[in-house]
């Protein structure tokens, strides 16, 4: 109750997208596989954002 109204910080931001890329490219991969190894991409991608927010 007490973290109610408490916001997210730019990295939970972007894990939580990342999250949700693996999840969508996963799903993918029997359908579409290059549409897969996009989102794979975009994932990875924002995984390097998000190390480097952190090494801040």
């Amino acid at each position: 109750m007490f973290g109610l109204f408490k916001k997210k910080s730019e990295v939970e931001k972007l894990q939580e997208k990342y999250k949700k890329l693996m999840e969508e490219g996963f799903k993918l991969q029997s359908i579409n596989r290059s549409d897969s190894d996009q989102k794979y991409l975009e994932a990875d991608n924002l995984l390097k954002k998000i190390e480097g927010l952190q090494a801040k």
